[in-house]
């Protein structure tokens, strides 16, 4: 399962700097070169011709700086505790999290309100951090032989307050996974690429994709 966070750097820096002195024992002064990075940043917003007043910003990090992802991760750290506790399995990459459970497909119910329970306190905890899980753009995948697909009759689930349909594909980092692992969908859509770029390159064609 893909689970998304909004406001991927919208890290309140009390929160942070206390999870950074408490769970990873970050103080003295690497402490206080984060906080030179964090406090004393402003905005200002060009709209329509003109500019916005400057606003001091209370939560973020630099757009584009190399410690905003690895600040984001050690401020959500606390999520895979809840996910191993739950028995499930997980691993990021920025704001994207896959979760991970395994089970006979004849256990498919069982399993299921154990994931949607995770969910729920993963919700908790992304709350009590000011982060937002958005239901709305989780993707869920049923991983299996087609023997072990067929015995599944859960097609939907009831995620915190979106309806989830299970998808046959998923894009993971720009790589599309199908149920059975065969990569068909994958490389098929890299050849169609390939193909169109091999045909624009010919001259006096006219390509349509």
């Amino acid at each position: 399962m893909h689970v998304h966070y909004s406001c991927l750097l919208n890290l309140l820096y009390g929160i942070l700097i206390s999870r950074l002195q408490q769970s990873f024992g970050i103080r003295g002064k690497t402490l206080s070169w984060i906080m030179s990075l964090l406090h004393g940043c402003s905005q200002q917003v060009f709209y329509t011709g003109g500019l916005s007043v400057i606003m001091s910003l209370v939560c973020g990090v630099p757009q584009g700086s190399v410690l905003g992802p690895l600040l984001f991760s050690l401020h959500t750290a606390e999520l895979f505790t809840i996910v191993a506790s739950a028995g499930l399995t997980a691993h990021s990459y920025a704001d994207d999290t896959q979760l991970y459970i395994s089970a006979p497909a004849a256990s498919a119910s069982i399993t299921v309100q154990c994931f949607v329970s995770c969910i729920e306190r993963i919700d908790e905890c992304m709350s009590s951090n000011r982060l937002k899980m958005n239901a709305d753009k989780t993707q869920l995948l049923w991983l299996g032989t087609r023997q072990q697909l067929d015995k599944l009759t859960v097609t939907e689930l009831q995620l915190l307050s979106a309806r989830v349909s299970f998808s046959t594909t998923v894009l993971d980092l720009d790589v599309l996974i199908d149920s059975q692992l065969s990569m068909s969908d994958y490389i098929a859509s890299r050849c169609r690429a390939c193909f169109f770029q091999l045909l624009s390159a010919l001259p006096g064609q006219i390509v349509t994709d």
